[in-house]
C-alpha cells in the first residue's frame, strides 16, 4: 500500500493544482473593474461664477470645476468628456472665437469632445483651428463634409476597452446660420450611431455615446439602438440628477454653463455594465480648491475681456428675465423685440427667444452683460411680409414649446393668443398689430434678426420672402430689395442694444400681455 498510497496522493496533489489554477482563473475571468466616467455640456464659456436670475449665490467656475475633476481622478481611474457646445456662449469664449476655451480644456486633459451645433458659429473655417488646437479627438461621427472631425475614439482604461461614439443634432442647419454649415450633411444620429455600435460591440467592453442631439432624442436612441451602454448627452441644458435607463441604456446630462459636474461610476464585468452609480456635483466659488493652471488661463483672458467690456452704459430697475424666453413673454424679450423694431422702423417684430442667452439682474449694467446676454453675431433685417405669414411665422413660432425650443417668438408691435394645449400649426388664435386685428391680405414690415431671415429655427416663411425678393442690393452696407425694408450688416444687434441703453441710462421694461396663453 505504501507505493500505492505515494502514487494516489501525487495524483490528488496534481488534482489540486489544476483544480486550484481552474479556480483563480474563474475568480481573475469574473473580476470586476471599475471606470469613472466625468462629464459637462452646454458650457458655453461660462469660465467665470455668476449669480443665475433669482439666486443671490455664484454658481459654475471652470477653475473650481477642473480642481474637483484632478480630486476625483485621483480615486479611481477616469475619463473626462465633453457632450458639445463648448467654445460659443459667454464673452470669455466669443471675443476669442473659441480659443481661450480649446487652451483650458487642453489644461484639463480632457478625453474626447462631440461638436455642438453651436461650434459652427463662428465659421467653419474657424472651427477647423480649433479642431486642430485641440489636444484631444473631437467627434462628429453624423457630420459628413467635415473630415477633420472623427467618429469615434477607442480608449482603454484599468483593463476595460471603451468606444466613445460621437453624433450632434441634424437640426444644426436650422439652429446655427445655414450659410456657416453649407457644403455639410448632418445625418440621422440614430441611424449612424446604430452602424457604429454594430462595428464597435466586439472591440469594446463599453460603448458609449457622447450626444449633442437633446434628452428627448437620447430616449429615443436608447429605444431605437441596442448595445449602447452609456449616453453623456447635452444640447438640452438637462438637469439629471441622477442617471435614467433605457431599456439597458444609462442616459445622464450635466446641465449647463459648468454649474455641475457628472459625475458616473461603472462597474464591468465580463465585458458588461454590471452595476453603475451617478449624480451631479454642484460648482461654486469655495467649494473645494481651484486647479491653478486653469485659474490661471481664466484669468489671462478675463483681464482681456474686461479692458474691452468691463464698462457700464447703464442701470436695470427691474431684473431683466432671460431664463423663460422659450416659453412666454418676458421684460427682456420685449425690450429686445422693441429696439428691433424701432431701429428698422418696422410694423411689428419678431425675434427667436434663443437668441437671448442670460438674464440681467437689477442693477448696474456694463457691456460685458450684453455681449453675454446676445452673444451671437446677428444684424437686424426688416421683411415685408402679409398678414398671412405673419400668423404662420407664429405658428412655428409655438410649435415647439414643449421642447423648451428657442423658435419660441419674443415680439414687438403685435399681440397674440395661443392655445399651448391645441394641436402644432393650429394653435394661434387671435393677432393684433397696432390695436387692430391682423388682415391677412395687407402687407407689413416685420423686424427680426438675419438668422430667422434666413430661414433659421426653421421659420421657412422669412427665409422664403427673402429668397423671392428680386433686384436687391447692397449699398453702403444696407441691403434693399422688392421684400426686404430694411438691412444693416454694419452693426451688430448687441451694439445697438448697448447705444439704446447708454442714450436712455436707466431703463425697466415689463411685459404687457403680448402674448396670452388661453385654453
Amino acid at each position: 500500500m505504501g507505493m500505492a498510497g505515494a502514487m494516489i496522493r501525487e495524483a490528488m496533489g496534481v488534482f489540486s493544482s489544476a483544480f486550484l489554477v481552474l479556480f483563480l482563473a474563474f475568480i481573475v475571468e469574473g473580476q470586476t473593474a471599475e471606470i469613472r466616467i466625468l462629464y459637462i455640456n452646454d458650457f458655453q464659456g461660462f469660465a467665470e461664477p455668476y449669480k443665475p436670475l433669482g439666486s443671490n449665490e455664484m454658481h459654475g467656475g471652470i477653475a473650481w470645476l477642473a480642481g474637483r475633476v484632478g480630486e476625483l481622478r485621483q480615486r479611481k481611474p477616469s475619463l473626462l468628456l465633453a457632450a458639445g457646445d463648448m467654445i460659443q456662449g459667454n464673452s470669455w469664449a466669443n471675443l476669442f472665437r473659441g480659443e481661450s476655451t480649446i487652451e483650458l480644456m487642453n489644461a484639463m486633459g480632457f478625453d474626447a469632445m462631440v461638436i455642438g451645433n453651436h461650434e459652427f458659429d463662428f465659421g467653419q473655417e474657424v472651427l477647423r483651428k480649433r479642431v486642430l488646437e485641440a489636444r484631444f479627438p473631437v467627434l462628429g461621427a453624423n457630420v459628413k463634409g467635415m473630415e477633420i472631425l472623427e467618429p469615434y475614439v477607442l480608449r482603454e482604461v484599468n483593463g476595460i476597452r471603451i468606444a466613445v461614439v460621437g453624433v450632434v443634432t441634424e437640426d444644426t442647419p436650422v439652429t446655427t446660420s445655414p450659410k456657416l454649415v453649407e457644403g455639410l450633411e448632418f445625418l440621422p444620429a440614430a441611424e449612424v450611431v446604430g452602424q457604429y455600435v454594430k462595428e464597435l460591440r466586439s472591440r469594446a467592453d463599453v460603448v458609449i455615446v457622447l450626444s449633442h442631439i437633446g434628452f428627448q432624442a437620447d430616449r429615443e436612441l436608447a429605444e431605437k439602438v441596442k448595445g449602447i451602454d452609456v449616453i453623456i448627452g447635452g444640447h438640452s441644458h438637462t438637469k439629471l440628477k441622477e442617471p435614467v435607463r433605457i431599456n439597458d441604456t444609462i442616459i445622464v446630462q450635466a446641465w449647463e454653463h459648468g454649474k455641475v459636474l457628472g459625475v458616473l461610476d461603472l462597474s464591468v464585468r465580463e465585458g458588461r455594465v454590471a452595476q453603475y452609480e451617478g449624480y451631479l456635483e454642484e460648482v461654486k466659488p469655495g467649494r473645494g480648491e481651484t486647479d491653478k493652471t486653469v485659474e490661471a488661463i481664466v484669468k489671462k483672458y478675463s483681464s482681456t475681456m474686461n479692458a474691452l467690456l468691463d464698462i457700464r452704459i447703464g442701470w436695470a430697475d427691474v431684473d431683466l428675465n432671460g431664463a423663460e424666453v422659450r416659453g412666454r413673454e418676458t421684460n427682456l424679450g420685449n425690450l429686445l423685440a422693441d429696439i428691433a423694431r424701432q431701429t428698422a422702423g418696422a410694423d411689428a417684430a419678431i425675434i427667436n427667444g434663443g437668441s437671448i442667452r442670460t438674464s440681467i439682474q437689477k442693477g448696474e449694467v456694463k457691456a460685458k452683460d450684453i455681449y453675454a446676454m446676445t452673444p451671437f453675431d446677428n444684424y437686424i433685417v426688416a421683411i415685408s411680409l402679409t398678414g398671412r405669414q405673419i400668423r404662420e411665422a407664429l405658428e412655428h413660432g409655438v410649435s415647439g414649446i414643449e421642447q423648451g425650443e428657442g423658435r419660441f417668438p419674443q415680439v414687438s408691435g403685435l399681440k397674440f393668443k395661443y392655445a399651448p394645449s391645441s394641436p402644432k400649426g393650429s394653435r394661434i388664435r387671435e393677432v393684433e398689430i397696432e390695436s387692430k386685428p391682423l388682415d391677412p391680405s395687407e402687407t407689413y414690415k416685420v423686424a427680426t434678426n438675419d438668422f430667422l431671415a434666413a430661414g433659421g429655427d426653421g421659420y421657412k416663411v422669412f427665409g422664403e420672402a427673402m429668397r423671392s425678393s428680386r433686384d436687391f442690393a447692397t449699398v453702403g452696407g444696407m441691403v434693399r430689395g422688392e421684400k426686404i425694408a430694411y438691412s444693416d450688416g454694419s452693426r451688430w444687434f448687441r451694439d445697438i442694444v448697448i447705444e439704446y441703453i447708454s442714450e436712455r441710462k436707466r431703463i425697466a421694461p415689463k411685459t404687457e400681455g403680448r402674448i396670452v396663453e388661453v385654453p
